[in-house]
């Protein structure tokens, strides 16, 4: 379907640009969104004659969306959830979740502006881009931690997962370096054991040979 657009749109073009898109496309996203008109010969003549009008508008917008980016470009939300040992959490983080934190935080976006090309399943801290305007964009971002104190860690920039992975193999090292000792330990009495008995075996052996010189003397 060929189209007219009604403001700049990512990877079409700008404003009165005439396009060809799939026709779901246009009309499932940008005829009802009203960010472009059909591009047959009465919407060209109405679009014309309104061209410096929705210019005009579009420019104010964007002014007003470069205002509100200030508030915006850079900001840190912190999401809390829980996750496996290795970080991967357990369910997703949406765009419904950024928007309604980055509302929490005084921002005022909707859904359609947060871009989010993945859900994020990992603990960590993600860009995610905020588009206030057609031609405005702003950068996030996004501290996924399972607690405020590992929020705090990756917001210095220590790599939590890493870490958590560095603590679990100090564990083991730990456990199989005290396993070695006590095993050491055991092999330790067993040979003191051995050397006891050898020791009153060779008591035993001398007491006897001592008596039996003591009663051939006698005799």
């Amino acid at each position: 379907m060929d189209i007219i657009l009604l403001e700049r749109v990512e990877k079409l073009g700008s404003i009165g640009d005439i396009v060809t898109v799939k026709n779901g496309y246009a009309r499932n996203f940008l005829l009802p969104n009203k960010k472009a008109l059909r591009a047959n010969a009465a919407n060209k003549k109405v679009f014309e004659a309104n061209r410096q009008q929705i210019e005009a508008d579009n420019e104010t917008k964007r002014k007003e969306a470069e205002a509100a980016s200030g508030g915006i470009e850079g900001k840190q939300i912190i999401l809390i959830r829980a996750s496996s040992a290795s970080g991967q959490l357990y369910g997703s983080v949406s765009v419904r979740d950024i928007v309604e934190a980055l509302n929490a935080d005084g921002a005022a976006v909707e859904k359609s502006m947060v871009i989010l090309e993945k859900p994020i399943k990992t603990l960590g801290v993600f860009d995610v881009r905020v588009r206030l305007h057609p031609e405005v964009n702003v950068t996030i971002q996004a501290n996924v931690a399972r607690s405020d104190d590992e929020a705090d860690l990756q917001k210095d920039g220590v790599d939590v997962i890493a870490q958590m992975f560095d603590d679990d193999q100090a564990e083991l090292a730990a456990n199989a370096l005290a396993a070695d000792s006590e095993e050491q330990g055991e092999d330790a009495g067993e040979e003191t054991g051995e050397t006891a008995e050898e020791a009153a075996s060779e008591t035993a052996e001398t007491t006897e040979t001592e008596e039996q010189d003591d009663t051939e003397t006698k005799e």
